[in-house]
């Protein structure tokens, strides 16, 4: 739980629940064509079954970031109105702000929606925030916090993101709370150590589990094209879920979803969707293709295969 309370956060001025960007740390020639990646050692085997580990629903979310247009984002709505989609899956669309009314009021109600950020108390005197309460008033169910753009681009840190994840359930959104290493990070054998910083940042604030989805995006395969392989996945959701055993309790360990993030498109989310700890998937860019997302949202049907 926070240290202070949500309504003192919400009294402070904005210097002290946020600091400014540091853009030194951030490498833009990290995505080399010629990636190699090292496999980590992993806390437990991968094992071979095809099966959920955990008990919730498969999810599989559309990040629609800073893209679309009204003609697009019609045409996108409509893609998904006439898609046949698999019912045992919870499924979330993000598209930006200006268009969540647009996107509410016209896309089937088999579609939830999600903001792609909130700000991290009531509303207010904060230029050009968003606050939970007015991402209710338009409908929207689900907020995403904690993406490596938020972190490494905005400047946003683990303190500052585990306070927004806070506010954000005692208000009654659900949040989908994104952790995941650089490329040098694994590089360097980090990705357990950071990744377990960054989700204890959320352990330490959030008031239950009841309403979280974590989303593993490793930040070198998000928009690179290059994808983490299903084994590589995998250990990092097992080991994620045997931190959350450990650290947090077995009850939501086995019924918090774990989805992987990063490059997933129609063409490698059924291998993926196999993997036992991975319970679904955050999607960008094949997000904004209808026909692609509602494949990537069938690949449930790869769990279906008897263990």
């Amino acid at each position: 739980m926070l240290s202070t309370s949500l309504s003192a956060a919400g009294s402070k001025s904005a210097a002290t629940l946020y600091s400014p960007p540091n853009f030194s740390g951030l490498s833009l020639h990290l995505f080399d064509s010629q990636l190699r990646l090292p496999s980590l050692s992993t806390r437990r085997p991968c094992r071979a079954v095809v099966a959920m580990a955990g008990t919730g629903k498969f999810f599989v979310g559309g990040n629609w970031k800073c893209n679309g247009t009204k003609e697009s984002i019609t045409k996108l709505v409509s893609d998904l109105n006439d898609a046949k989609l698999e019912s045992d899956v919870d499924v979330v669309v993000a598209p930006p702000f200006v268009y969540i009314d647009q996107v509410k009021s016209s896309l089937t109600d088999k579609i939830e929606i999600s903001a792609q950020n909130s700000w991290v108390s009531k509303g207010g005197a904060f230029t050009g925030e968003i606050s939970v309460e007015q991402l209710k008033d338009i409908g929207a169910k689900w907020v995403i916090l904690g993406h490596s753009e938020r972190r490494h681009v905005i400047g946003e840190d683990d303190l500052f993101i585990g306070k927004k994840a806070a506010y954000a359930l005692n208000e009654g959104l659900g949040v989908i709370a994104c952790i995941g290493e650089l490329l040098e990070d694994r590089e360097a054998g980090k990705t357990f150590d950071v990744c377990f910083t960054q989700l204890k940042a959320y352990a330490d604030a959030v008031p239950s589990w009841d309403n979280i989805v974590i989303a593993y995006e490793p930040v070198w395969a998000i928009g690179t094209g290059k994808v983490a392989s299903p084994q590589q996945a995998q250990e990092v959701h097992a080991a994620l879920r045997d931190w959350l055993k450990k650290n947090v309790s077995d009850e939501v360990a086995s019924k918090t979803r774990i989805i992987y993030g990063g490059s997933v498109n129609g063409g490698n989310c059924a291998e993926l969707a196999k993997q036992e700890d991975i319970d679904g998937f955050l999607v960008g860019g094949a997000s904004l293709k209808g026909p692609e997302f509602a494949t990537i949202v069938n690949s449930v049907t790869s769990k279906k295969v008897a263990a």
